[in-house]
């Protein structure tokens, strides 16, 4: 489904979020660089389709930054994105539940709509936590599910209109994007991906929330190297 969703990938978000997402994500990326001082920061963008993430690590001041990614087309565009605009960033195929990198490698992680669509997110973030240096910190943005009631019916009502609009509209299949609100029902969201970090190992867990909770912030940290 990515793979046929790709080309046209950044131009649905940025329909589907009224362009707010690209607000979020560079929030995401500030709250991961943020966490790590002033050393020089290498950042796995883990998910990281088409790029967006991995692009704005290196303009908020990354000194290295791998994009790793399932779906060789959303690699392409990246690829793409990246000789055109002239970017550092690299960009792998990779597994979230096998990634190819030693232990400690990274001193930022940051996921962005990615691990609501991984087969196993607790195995996901365990490979989070073993690339991760210590103290370096791990940031996933995803779509959150609200606390207050008419918040969260008015929230799933939106995404089961809009879904189908815009997948007939872009797609000519009402059912493209109605993934998303199906995702959504089986992802423990803020507070559970709270928990599933804790149980990672990683520390300092906490969610920030976005829109009414309808997006979270999700930040942990590898602890401080002892001694």
């Amino acid at each position: 489904m990515f793979s046929r969703l790709a080309e046209r990938y950044d131009l649905v978000n940025d329909v589907m979020s009224f362009g707010m997402h690209r607000k979020w994500k560079r929030e995401a990326v500030r709250l991961a660089l943020d966490g790590i001082g002033r050393r020089p920061a290498r950042v796995l963008d883990l998910c990281c389709g088409t790029g967006d993430m991995s692009f704005l690590a290196e303009e908020l001041g990354a000194s290295s930054v791998v994009g790793a990614d399932f779906t060789l087309p959303m690699l392409s565009v990246a690829r793409r994105r990246a000789r055109e605009e002239r970017r550092g960033s690299g960009f792998v195929a990779a597994d979230a539940l096998h990634l190819p990198f030693r232990d400690g490698a990274f001193d930022a992680v940051t996921v962005g709509y990615g691990l609501r669509n991984v087969a196993d997110p607790p195995v996901a973030l365990l490979e989070m936590r073993r690339v991760l240096a210590p103290s370096g910190r791990v940031v996933v943005l995803d779509f959150g599910k609200p606390d207050n009631p008419l918040a969260s019916s008015l929230y799933f009502a939106y995404l089961k209109t809009m879904m189908p609009a815009v997948g007939w509209i872009f797609h000519g299949d009402p059912e493209t994007y109605l993934y998303i609100p199906a995702s959504l029902e089986r992802y423990p969201a803020q507070r559970g991906v709270e928990q599933m970090m804790k149980e990672s190992g990683l520390v300092d867990v906490r969610y920030e929330n976005r829109l009414l909770g309808t997006m979270g912030l999700n930040i942990g940290e590898a602890p401080a190297p002892v001694g």
